[in-house]
């Protein structure tokens, strides 16, 4: 069995798991706590960020980019119809340029600084840069989000998917950094229907439940965040 080093709260882990339960791949969870700079981690991606990919052979992938190609090129063509990955030139422009957009835009905007502030700072120790949260990030990754959802509404006003008129990696990626962010309690779906509507859909799939089990310890999901229903 192949093993993904993640971290649960990780938005780019949490792509990657999700692409595998797309994809019907079961691998080992390895937890990586970045900031104690493992040594053997480290090896694998001297970068020090999550996810890892490693195959059974030996050979590891870092990083949710190079994961995603990785994986269909490898296993995509074997989904057929369900390839995560259009074939046409123009279709995938469009999807890595809204893969781009969530996980570099909306992480920089919104989930890193919510994630840091709100949860790895607990865990972190003062020489790791651990401490109370900085409440101004905290108020403007808050006020970021609604125009995401205003994009993510615009989308979809006239397309099935995110990207075009199948499921693809936009719409995995988007819905896991919206996932950690609603685990924090800071989506406010009830400004945006259809943003919430596309969510909903993304949250029923069976490779979204596993998330859904997450836990930080000490630190409860919202109360909507497992409920399909919202």
């Amino acid at each position: 069995m192949a093993t993904l080093h993640h971290y649960p709260l990780c938005p780019h882990s949490r792509f990657i798991r999700l692409v595998l339960g797309e994809f019907g791949l079961d691998a080992a969870l390895v937890e990586e706590r970045v900031w104690e700079r493992r040594r053997e981690f480290l090896e694998m991606n001297p970068a020090g960020t999550t996810p890892v990919f490693r195959e059974d052979s030996g050979l590891a992938v870092p990083g949710a980019g190079p994961i995603a190609e990785y994986l269909d090129e490898t296993r995509g063509l074997a989904l057929a119809e369900r390839r995560l990955l259009p074939e046409g030139p123009g279709q995938r422009v469009e999807v890595r340029r809204l893969l781009d957009w969530f996980s570099i835009k909306f992480n920089e905007e919104i989930t890193a600084p919510l994630v840091l502030e709100k949860v790895m700072k607990r865990f972190m120790g003062r020489e790791e840069g651990g401490g109370p949260p900085e409440m101004s990030a905290i108020r403007a990754a808050r006020s970021n989000v609604r125009y995401h959802l205003r994009y993510i509404a615009w989308l979809m006003a006239k397309r099935n998917w995110l990207a075009g008129s199948e499921l693809s990696y936009a719409d995995l990626a988007a819905a896991a950094h919206l996932s950690c962010v609603d685990y924090l309690g800071d989506v406010p779906w009830d400004e945006d229907e259809a943003a919430r509507a596309w969510y909903a859909r993304i949250k029923s799939r069976p490779s979204f439940r596993p998330l859904l089990s997450d836990r930080v310890p000490g630190m409860a999901p919202s109360a909507h965040y497992d409920d399909l229903d919202f």
